[in-house]
């Protein structure tokens, strides 16, 4: 009897030492809540964020692919906020990163949220750059560790940036296929 019920707790180990916050990151399932400051000092949570389609970005000052990444993603931020899209871009260093203060000039050079301090189940996956990206309806949709590329970034976003959001979000995004960011 005691095999048996070591066997059985043995099998359930696993899943019962799974963090909840891991289990509540599934694609086409409402995206859970975090928090972040900002660079600028702000508090922000996905509230602040509702009826926008929203990158979450993890990168890192030491990751090559980030340094790629990073102007790309501006680039095509200002392009969506100058069309009235509805995109919003947090990009969360990590912690191994460079002191806050090595960190605000490079903000100054990005016109998207960045932040240091995230707390919530997102994390990076395989490595940086890892990024998600929730709908306007609050849906995970994009969960993936890699650098985007502009067709990776219009295959994924422009399908989110057409679909209508809540009655009082922003106004529904591009009808053409795809643009590119200056």
């Amino acid at each position: 009897m005691t095999k048996r019920l070591l066997a059985v707790l043995l099998l359930c180990l696993p899943s019962a030492w799974l963090p909840a916050l891991a289990q509540d990151l599934v694609i086409n399932r409402p995206a859970p809540d975090f928090t972040a400051r900002t660079f600028d000092g702000r508090d922000v949570t996905m509230a602040d964020y509702r009826g926008q389609v929203l990158i979450i970005n993890f990168w890192a000052t030491w990751c090559g692919p980030c340094k790629k990444e990073l102007p790309l993603l501006n680039g095509y931020y200002a392009e969506a906020e100058k069309r009235g899209y509805g995109l919003k871009v947090l990009a969360i260093t990590t912690e191994d990163s460079l002191p806050i203060n090595d960190l605000r000039p490079l903000a100054k050079q990005v016109s998207f949220d960045m932040a240091r301090h995230f707390h919530g189940p997102y994390r990076v996956l395989k490595g940086v750059p890892t990024n998600y990206i929730v709908d306007r309806n609050g849906i995970l949709r994009y969960a993936k560790a890699d650098a985007f590329d502009i067709d990776t970034l219009n295959d994924v976003l422009i399908p989110l940036l057409q679909e209508a959001g809540p009655a009082d979000a922003a106004p529904a995004g591009p009808t053409k296929a795809s643009f590119s960011p200056n």
